[in-house]
């Protein structure tokens, strides 16, 4: 019986899942969308809120806890800077899941997570533009990991 036991175990081991969802929220918080399988969107979404609550708190005891449930390269300081003044008169509620259908290969429930009233411009911040590509590749620059849009 699975009583009072809440989470999925998603056919993976606890550290697995536990690295997952801190690269999981990581990338939300750095991009403010991703898109994910249904069920791990609802599983991620009390761990962001959490986080954002915690870091509207703004100590320095809240910015390590912070820093232990997060990876390394996560965008710490967006969330202690950006996120706390975006959602100062907002008492929880700061994500929204969207389902997006089914993934073709295994007909996996897809859906779109993303923050409340989030920033255009995070989306693809990292991810080169088409013109930047083709000038590399006329100058004969090697394209190293950078993915195509």
């Amino acid at each position: 019986m699975r009583h009072r036991l809440k989470g999925r175990k998603l056919n993976r081991t606890s550290a697995h899942r536990k690295a997952m969802f801190k690269n999981l929220a990581a990338s939300l918080i750095k991009y403010e969308q991703i898109t994910t399988t249904l069920p791990k969107a609802k599983d991620l979404r009390p761990i962001v809120e959490k986080m954002i609550t915690i870091a509207k708190k703004g100590s320095l005891h809240a910015r390590r806890q912070l820093i232990s449930k997060l990876p390394r390269d996560a965008d710490i300081k967006k969330l202690f800077e950006e996120l706390p003044k975006r959602y100062e008169n907002r008492a929880g509620g700061y994500i929204r899941i969207l389902k997006k259908g089914v993934r073709f290969g295994d007909a996996a429930p897809l859906a779109v997570i993303e923050l409340i009233e989030r920033n255009e411009n995070e989306k693809n911040q990292d991810i080169p533009k088409k013109s930047q590509i083709k000038e590399e590749v006329k100058s004969g620059n090697k394209l190293e990991n950078k993915p195509i849009n």
